[in-house]
């Protein structure tokens, strides 16, 4: 019998004052103790999901169920099960010690409380001898935001959601929010859900990245979509053209020219030279391209490879000894090489 998932989203719609959907999630479901990302445009609908998963906001239709239970935001209980860190950092005008412990005075948890305090500011890098007793302006953006996060961390939630934490916060904040969130899930199996345009930094938190495109789930972020155009060719094959003139084909059928095309990364092989024939390549794309970027998957500890296309950005998930084979590095020529039935449709 498979365990109940901590969320489950059951046909949830979310309106806009002028009645156009801001979210629409037919199902979706979080296992407890998952560590999921979720990216996307600005204004698709990121925001609002986490805020209803925070149980600070209603859908318009459908149901939420929190551990099996229809979520109710009076239910006080469920609500002190979840807690959300915003981009912002919003402290109160109170002193370090007095922002990280406030949780815990609310719900009359005082056992221990310094030593509490202590331990949790020694989790995001803020030795608590130096940061303890410093007012809230006295704070760079960056341990502000790390203030922030102890707030929640202390109070040891059993879902901790957050939404671009390191928007506003230098790269030392950055290690330092993921390395105090890592060792919360490590300690105490808690569930993260977290939104971030750093898909870099995201992959070192979270083990599934979806992406919320137009209101709606649409897969795994991993996936590379391709926006249309796409033309008919005589053969059967489908066409678009890239910004730099060279051709992508798809081997099956859009469902209107516009569609957009799903390419898993797996998929795509790199090379560093043309294929000629003989190597028993069978793919219908080979695109050429340069390395961007390179970075580590947290789950399965295999490279990305960010790679521009003459204007088109794609990744390509590869094996770390494939990536010392090739010898790439940012900057390094490369062909992307994909059988045209790679393609699916969104």
């Amino acid at each position: 019998m498979s365990e109940t998932p901590l969320y489950r989203i059951n046909n949830l719609k979310y309106r806009y004052e002028n009645g156009r959907f801001l979210l629409h999630i037919p199902e979706f479901a979080i296992a407890r103790g998952a560590s999921i990302g979720i990216v996307g445009p600005n204004g698709g609908g990121k925001t609002t999901l986490l805020k209803i998963l925070a149980l600070l906001e209603d859908p318009d239709e459908g149901t939420v169920y929190f551990d099996g239970t229809k979520v109710d935001r009076t239910n006080d209980a469920m609500k002190r099960s979840v807690t959300m860190l915003l981009q912002e950092a919003y402290l109160l005008k109170r002193t370090v010690f007095e922002n990280v412990a406030y949780g815990l005075k609310v719900r009359n948890e005082k056992q221990g409380l310094t030593e509490k305090v202590h331990r949790t500011l020694h989790m995001v890098g803020l030795p608590p001898d130096e940061f303890a007793q410093r007012r809230w302006h006295q704070l760079s953006g960056g341990e502000a935001q790390r203030v922030a996060l102890a707030s929640r961390l202390i109070i040891n939630p059993r879902v901790l959601i957050m939404d671009e934490p390191t928007a506003s916060v230098d790269q030392r904040s950055a290690v330092l929010i993921k390395d105090a969130v890592n060792t919360m899930r490590e300690q105490f199996n808690t569930t993260l859900i977290v939104a971030s345009h750093d898909l870099i930094w995201l992959n070192t938190v979270a083990s599934q990245v979806f992406r919320v495109y137009e209101g709606r789930i649409t897969g795994l972020a991993s996936d590379n979509v391709i926006d249309g155009p796409w033309n008919p060719e005589s053969d059967g094959l489908w066409k678009k053209v890239l910004p730099d003139g060279q051709v992508m084909f798809s081997a099956t059928p859009p469902g209107d020219s516009a569609a957009k095309a799903l390419l898993n990364p797996s998929d795509i092989v790199l090379a560093k030279a043309q294929p000629d024939g003989r190597d028993g390549l069978s793919a219908r794309n080979i695109i050429r391209g340069t390395v961007t970027l390179l970075s580590e998957e947290n789950h399965s500890k295999k490279v990305l490879a960010t790679i521009d296309l003459g204007g088109l950005s794609v990744i390509s998930r590869i094996t770390r000894r494939a990536a010392e084979s090739l010898h790439i590095l940012p900057g390094t020529p490369i062909f992307v090489i994909f059988k045209a039935s790679s393609l699916r449709w969104e």
